[in-house]
């Protein structure tokens, strides 16, 4: 599913995801935003996980940070 959005951006992004489609490296402007909405979303993720190593500190092995990351609630990312 997908839903359609309205956004904003300065003329040199537009440019730029313009460059992108006409040099066959992206499909559509829709799929470069897509693209860096994903890198965004796994860049928070890759966060929370430093976060917890931070927290909990260098396990000898991962069972602490299996148990911290198990009651981590991600259904904001979904």
């Amino acid at each position: 599913m997908s839903k359609q959005i309205t956004v904003r951006l300065p003329d040199e992004l537009v440019e730029f995801m313009d460059q992108l489609v006409d040099a066959n490296k992206a499909s559509s402007r829709a799929s470069v935003v897509a693209r860096a909405m994903e890198r965004e979303r796994r860049r928070e993720l890759a966060a929370r996980d430093l976060a917890l190593l931070a927290a909990h500190g260098e396990p000898d092995d991962l069972d602490g940070l299996a148990a911290a990351a198990g009651g981590t609630v991600l259904s904001d990312l979904d």
